[in-house]
């Protein structure tokens, strides 16, 4: 898409709700990562070594949720490749909202499973990460920063370099932190269900808004 394109605000939104999905499952589902994999299985090495306040089993759970969902995403995008880019973007914020919907759905209850709600927002985040991968937006994965921010270091003016997309990654990391900060008061204030829903609105209106761009309407996945 061109440079005038909306995709990348898309990207820098969708950041923000996973710092509010992070916030519900860090500090709603007991020290589980649904966005961002890295940290569920260096809890999951903690588990394996006994360390007490790690188990098992929420981390492998959050693995294979997050698996299934950008196997999910890999399938769909296969099969959408070949149609404009709207159509898979309707389509994945879609799922993704669904998903988040249904988390909420089953927090309000209260009686609702814990591990339900790991497995519908690791999903979630799974279908997520594997749209973002098919787009290919430099430094705007939406989940993780480590390389983000080392390309903030590294080809900073004090290491030689030109610093290239500087405000593009601060904003990545900034977008990042104020969704778990949004989330975390969230969460601390009323709970898990506003947060998920939250981020489902966000995920929608974010993508209808890039959906309705004419550049969406020319453009395709590969």
């Amino acid at each position: 898409m061109s440079r005038s394109s909306p995709l990348p605000l898309l990207l820098l939104l969708l950041s923000v709700t996973t710092g509010l999905v992070d916030a519900v499952s860090v500090l709603g589902l007991g020290k589980v990562f649904t966005a961002n994999m890295t940290g569920n299985v260096v809890f999951l090495g903690f588990a394996a070594a006994g360390v007490p306040g790690f188990e098992t089993k929420p981390y492998v759970l959050a693995l294979a949720a997050f698996l299934l969902g950008a196997l999910a995403a890999g399938r769909a995008g296969q099969h959408l490749s070949p149609r404009p880019l709207r159509h898979w973007l309707l389509a994945a914020a879609s799922i993704e909202a669904a998903l988040l919907v249904l988390a909420a759905l089953v927090a309000w209850k209260q009686a609702g499973s814990t591990d339900a709600i790991i497995a519908l927002t690791a999903m979630a985040m799974g279908f997520r990460n594997a749209t973002i991968r098919l787009l290919k937006v430099p430094d705007l994965t939406t989940t993780v920063l480590t390389l983000t921010l080392t390309g903030v270091a590294a080809d900073s003016a004090l290491a030689g370099g030109r610093n290239p997309n500087l405000l593009r990654r601060l904003a990545a990391v900034f977008s990042l932190f104020a969704g778990a900060a949004l989330g975390g008061w969230l969460v601390l204030h009323s709970g898990l269900v506003l947060p998920l829903l939250l981020a489902a609105v966000l995920v929608m209106l974010g993508t209808l808004m890039v959906a309705a761009h004419p550049a969406s309407a020319a453009a395709h996945l590969v």
